[in-house]
């Protein structure tokens, strides 16, 4: 049986979400974060480097499950799928995009802004949701009151998640687990400053 998105997410709890500007920090990156305790990352498709990031982190990182991000189309699902990543993860939806990914059984965490997209995304058989920009949406009251309508429906939210708010998201029933880009923002990043990232990722851990 293959692995579901719910099950990935099941053993996050926090996704590190990550912007890789430059193929080399990808391993030190990982490596910081699992350090951490955050072995479920999702690199995005933002950044020339971001598919060179994934295969050097899934070469030389095995402690990781890699994730690839900021998917928009078909193709790029495709590409991110044949990158080895294990799953995928786009901010929304359109028709292109929901086919190549009902039409695979990789592990797929489709964005939705809307009840109406939400609904959408459930009757395709895409049951575990990324909510984005969940701060933006109504954060945690947004949630709560999807619950009662929408009980099949778990989510993943990200998106102005802080290291402040991220238990008030962990605490709701229909919450798998918070994405955020809090844990190994850019600046670090771009320092190198991964003694500063392991200690953020051991905080977030310990939601």
């Amino acid at each position: 049986m293959s692995t579901t998105m719910a099950e990935i997410l099941g053993r996050a709890r926090v996704v590190p979400v990550l912007e890789v500007a430059r193929a080399d920090d990808a391993v030190p990156l990982a490596r910081a974060l699992a350090a951490g305790g955050l072995t479920v990352i999702e690199v995005t498709l933002r950044t020339a480097a971001a598919l060179a990031a994934v295969a050097a982190i899934l070469d030389r990182v095995p402690a990781c499950t890699v994730g690839v991000g900021s998917i928009r189309d078909g193709a790029m699902l495709r590409a991110a799928r044949d990158s080895g990543a294990a799953f995928g993860v786009s901010p929304g939806t359109n028709p292109d995009l929901l086919d190549a990914a009902c039409a695979t059984d990789w592990p797929f965490l489709p964005g939705a802004a809307t009840v109406s997209e939400v609904m959408a995304l459930g009757a395709r058989g895409l049951t575990v949701q990324k909510l984005f920009p969940a701060a933006l949406l109504g954060g945690t009251a947004f949630l709560r009151a999807v619950a009662g309508p929408l009980p099949d429906v778990r989510f993943c939210p990200t998106g102005g998640i802080t290291a402040e708010t991220a238990a008030d998201f962990l605490a709701l029933g229909n919450v798998l687990a918070v994405g955020g880009t809090w844990i190994a923002p850019r600046d670090l990043v771009a320092r190198g400053d991964w003694d500063a990232i392991t200690r953020r990722a051991a905080a977030a851990a310990a939601l």
